[in-house]
C-alpha cells in the first residue's frame, strides 16, 4: 500500500471515526498512525535513522523526514541520525552543536507486514487513551453512587456494564445471597478506582456503609443541603443497620425528616438494600449519651466509660439483657462499630456483685498493709479511698472527715502507709538490681522503683534499652485484627502509664542520649501548629 496513492483525507476520516467511536481525543488517533507510519518509514530506510511523520490535520497529506542533530565531533556515533558540524556546513551557513537538520523523504510503500504492525501499533494507542479517559473519568466518582446493567456473572463477582466502562461487583461486596441476571439494572457505591496494566479496574460495592450514607442523601433533601449531617454508619449487611445523624437546624428533627411522612423516605433505602431493618440515631457529642441512644431499643442503667483505653461498661437490667446484646450479639456489635468503642455489658446484679467483690479487695488490702481491723479498713473503703498511695500522700483534712478519726490517727495511718510504701519501693529496687538494671535507668526521673522492676522484668535494664521501646509497649494499646479490637498488653500499664506519657517519657530518654535533637522538635512542633492553623482558615 503506497500512501501516496491513498486518499489522503481517507486517514482524518478514519480516526475520526475511531476517536468518536472509543469517546477520546481524534488527535491522539492521528499521532499513532504518524507512529506507525514512522515505524514503517524505518524499517525501509533503516532503524537507526530518526524518521518522523506529519500529517495535516486539515488535508490528510502524511509528510516524511529525516532529520539529524549537530554533534562534537567526538560524540558522533550514530552516522545516520548525527552529524558534525563540518559536514552539516553543506546544509546550513553556520551550523553549532545541537541544531536539526531536516531533510524530507520520499512515502514509503506498505507492504503487508508493516501495514499489520502498524495497525497494532494505532490498536495499542488507542487502547491505551481509552484506558487513560475511562481512568479520568470514573476516578473523580469515586465514593458516589453509579446505575449500571448486569453483563455477566463470573464465579460469585458481577460484572456491571456502567456505561462508558465495566464495574466488577465482587461476591463479598453483595447483600446477602442476591443474584443477578443478564441486562438486570443495579444501583452500586464505586468503592474504588485503580489505575492498573490491563486498564483501570472499577471496584464496586452494596455492602460499603458509605452506599448506605449516599442513598439517604438521595432520598433526604436535608442531607443534601448539609442541614443534617450523617455523623456515623454501621451495618450489617441484609440484616441490619445502625445510621446517626445531627441536625444543625434547632427546628429540623433529623430522625424524623430521615424517616419521612409514614416512612416514605427510609423505606425507599430499605427496599434498595433488600429489606435491610434500619434504626435511626441522634447523634450526640457526649459519647455516653450517644451510646445510650446507639444500643436503642434496649435501656440502659448505667454507663462508665474509659477514654484511654477506647472502653466502656454499659449496665442494664437483667430483663434488658438479651435485647441489648440482640441476636448473635449483633445490636451491641452495630453500637461498637457506630460509637468506634469497646463495650462491655453487664447486668445490674453482675455488677453489683464485681462491685462487692472490689469493695472486699481494698478492704483486705488496707487491712493487711496498714494493720486494721475490718471495719475501719471499709470505713477507709466507703470514702473512696482505692489505694495505698492515696492514703499516704492525701491531704491530712481528708482523713479527717472519716467518723472516729482525729489528727493523731490519721497521722499514723499515713506514716504505716509510707512505711510500708517505702519498704515495697527499696524490695523492688533490690530485686531490679538483682536482675541487671543499670543506674542509668534506675535514676531516670518519671519511673518509679516497681516500674524499674517491672522493665528488667522484661529484659529493658539501660537507658538505651527503654530509650529503643515504643509508646505502646510501655502503655499498651489497641489493636484492630479482622474487625476485632485486640488488646496490647503494655509493661508499664499496671501502673496506669497514658500513651502520652509513654511518649514524653521515651523522647526523654533518647534527647538525654543525644539521638534527638531538641531544636529539631521544637521546629516540627512549629511546622505542625503551622499546618493546623492553615487547615482551620481554610
Amino acid at each position: 500500500m503506497a500512501i501516496t496513492s491513498a486518499n489522503q483525507l481517507e486517514l482524518l476520516q478514519t480516526a475520526e471515526a475511531v476517536a468518536r467511536e472509543k469517546m477520546i481525543d481524534p488527535n491522539l488517533v492521528v499521532e499513532a498512525m504518524e507512529e506507525s507510519l514512522a515505524r514503517a518509514a524505518k524499517s525501509r530506510y533503516g532503524s537507526e535513522m530518526d524518521i518522523r511523520v506529519s500529517i495535516d490535520r486539515k488535508t490528510g497529506k502524511a509528510t516524511f523526514t529525516r532529520v539529524r542533530t549537530v554533534v562534537e565531533d567526538e560524540e558522533l556515533e550514530n552516522y545516520q541520525s548525527e552529524l558534525t558540524v563540518a559536514q552539516a556546513k553543506q546544509y546550513m551557513e553556520s551550523p553549532s552543536v545541537g541544531d536539526t537538520i531536516v531533510d524530507e523523504v520520499p512515502p514509503v510503500e506498505m507492504g503487508r507486514i508493516a501495514a499489520q504492525s502498524a495497525k497494532q501499533v494505532i490498536l495499542q494507542k488507542v487502547r491505551e487513551a481509552e484506558r487513560d479517559r475511562q481512568y479520568e473519568e470514573f476516578k473523580d466518582r469515586n465514593g458516589t453512587i453509579i446505575n449500571g446493567v448486569v453483563k455477566r456473572e463470573e464465579y460469585g463477582n458481577v460484572i456491571v456494564d456502567i456505561g462508558s466502562g465495566e464495574g466488577i461487583l465482587r461476591r463479598n461486596e453483595k447483600i446477602g445471597r442476591e443474584s443477578y441476571r443478564p441486562n438486570d439494572r443495579i444501583r452500586c457505591f464505586i468503592k474504588d478506582v485503580r489505575r492498573e496494566p490491563r486498564g483501570p479496574q472499577i471496584f464496586l460495592s452494596r455492602t460499603a456503609p458509605e452506599f448506605m450514607a449516599e442513598l439517604f442523601k438521595m432520598e433526604v433533601p436535608e442531607i443534601y443541603d448539609g442541614i443534617i449531617e450523617i455523623k456515623a454508619v454501621a451495618r450489617d449487611p441484609g440484616s441490619r443497620a445502625k445510621i446517626a445523624v445531627v441536625s444543625y437546624d434547632n427546628s429540623i428533627d433529623p430522625v424524623g425528616a430521615c424517616v419521612g411522612m409514614r416512612g416514605s423516605r427510609v423505606q425507599a433505602v430499605v427496599n434498595e438494600l433488600q429489606g435491610e431493618k434500619i434504626d435511626i440515631i441522634p447523634w450526640n457529642e457526649d459519647q455516653p449519651t450517644f451510646l445510650v441512644n446507639a444500643l436503642q431499643p434496649a435501656e440502659v442503667s448505667k454507663v462508665v466509660l474509659d477514654e484511654e483505653a477506647g472502653k466502656i461498661e454499659v449496665v442494664v437490667p437483667d430483663e434488658q439483657l438479651s435485647l441489648a446484646i440482640g441476636r448473635r450479639g449483633q445490636n451491641v456489635r452495630l453500637a461498637s462499630q457506630l460509637t468506634n468503642l469497646d463495650i462491655d455489658i453487664m447486668t445490674e446484679e453482675e455488677e453489683s456483685a464485681r462491685r462487692q467483690k472490689e469493695f472486699e479487695a481494698r478492704t483486705a488490702l488496707f487491712m493487711e498493709t496498714l494493720d486494721l481491723d475490718e471495719f475501719f479498713a471499709q470505713l477507709l473503703v466507703s470514702e473512696g479511698f482505692t489505694n495505698l498511695e492515696e492514703v499516704a500522700y492525701v491531704e491530712l483534712d481528708e482523713l479527717l472527715v472519716i467518723d472516729g478519726v482525729d489528727e493523731g490517727t490519721a497521722e499514723e495511718l499515713q506514716a504505716r502507709a509510707r512505711d510500708y510504701l517505702e519498704a515495697q519501693a527499696k524490695a523492688a529496687l533490690d530485686n531490679a538490681r538483682s536482675m541487671g538494671a543499670e543506674d542509668s535507668l534506675i535514676d531516670f526521673e518519671g519511673l518509679t522503683p516497681q516500674m524499674v522492676e517491672a522493665l528488667a522484668k522484661d529484659d529493658v535494664k539501660s537507658l538505651e534499652d527503654f530509650a529503643t521501646c515504643a509508646d505502646w509497649e510501655l502503655a499498651g494499646g489497641w489493636t484492630t485484627v479482622n474487625g476485632e479490637r485486640v488488646k496490647d498488653e503494655g509493661i508499664l500499664e499496671p501502673f496506669d502509664m497514658s500513651l502520652e506519657e509513654a511518649q514524653n517519657l521515651v523522647m526523654t530518654a533518647r534527647i538525654m542520649l543525644g539521638w534527638v535533637d531538641p531544636a529539631e522538635l521544637e521546629s516540627d512542633a512549629e511546622d505542625l501548629e503551622e499546618e493546623a492553623e492553615g487547615e482551620a482558615e481554610a
